[in-house]
């Protein structure tokens, strides 16, 4: 099938944003520039909110400085909150499914992290990326030796390794075991995510469009990971960061500058402010039938 031209939407209304890899660098600041854009959005009457693979508590900090004061997307749609993190919809793994992924990351001998309420979970308090992600949701996890009944309250499972092509081989292999049962992707290269179908973030910017009564072409979304590419395929406008990988930059309208570059805040100043929309990607037909 020869693919279509996308034409993305002239009018934008609003952008979400993945945060980590996307928003905030490699050590998870936000950039003076990044804060800046973010405002002149708010100036122009564009909302800003974000869907992240992070827990509800993990976005806290970035909140006020980006005064969002709409609902936000956590555990990559999971839960739908308010910036108070009041929950309004949430999406929880089958205790089964939550059962079977753990016993298939144990398998490939991948780490396990549970996410279940407020809580983060892990059975080994020296395991890869642990410092890591402690820092990046200013949380500590509650170490357990047994997940035990939290699995039948499950948000997101996170199979974490050093090794990148074992987890991507452990991505294809956790696919086939729970077929629909769950969606599966990686939203770094060292994170594996395990959510409930529900749980994929297309459908967390389908909630959101409708909480903002927008319609979807007149929402932009920008990100770096397997996991945006669910929102790409619903949204307006799509950019994918320089740093993302080949699949998630071909997925995309546009591509900006790494997160290293500022390439949150030059999308911004030149995609969504600028108006710069004239030189899409060409992209096959987005789902639904609809023609660019």
């Amino acid at each position: 099938m020869t693919p279509l031209r996308r034409f993305p939407s002239p009018k934008i209304s609003a952008l979400v944003s993945d945060v980590d890899g996307t928003l905030v660098t490699d050590d998870k600041m936000l950039t003076a520039r990044s804060r800046a854009a973010v405002a002149e959005l708010h100036a122009h009457g564009i909302i800003f909110t974000i869907i992240s693979s992070r827990p509800p508590r993990g976005l806290r900090m970035l909140l006020k400085p980006l005064e969002i004061t709409t609902p936000i997307g956590s555990f990559n749609g999971g839960v739908i909150a308010m910036p108070d993190l009041s929950v309004i919809t949430e999406h929880l793994l089958l205790p089964q499914i939550a059962r079977r992924a753990v016993n298939v990351l144990d398998a490939h001998g991948v780490q396990s992290w549970v996410f279940a309420g407020q809580d983060w979970l892990v059975r080994d308090s020296d395991g890869p990326y642990v410092g890591l992600e402690e820092r990046t949701v200013g949380f500590r996890p509650t170490i357990v030796e047994d997940f035990g009944p939290i699995l039948d309250i499950t948000a997101k499972i996170v199979g974490v390794s050093t090794d990148f092509d074992l987890l991507a081989q452990c991505e294809r292999d956790v696919r086939a075991v729970l077929a629909h049962q769950a969606s599966v992707a990686r939203s770094q290269p060292y994170y594996l995510d395990i959510t409930h179908p529900l749980a994929n973030k297309g459908v967390a910017l389908s909630e959101l469009a409708k909480l903002l009564a927008l319609p979807l072409e007149e929402i932009a979304v920008i990100g770096d990971g397997g996991n945006d590419i669910a929102m790409f395929e619903r949204s307006g406008l799509s950019i994918a960061m320089r740093n993302a990988g080949p699949e998630v930059r071909r997925a995309a309208d546009f591509v900006t500058g790494s997160n290293r570059e500022d390439g949150f805040a030059t999308a911004i100043e030149r995609f969504i402010l600028g108006g710069d929309r004239s030189n899409a990607q060409v992209g096959i037909a987005r789902a639904g039938g609809r023609a660019w």
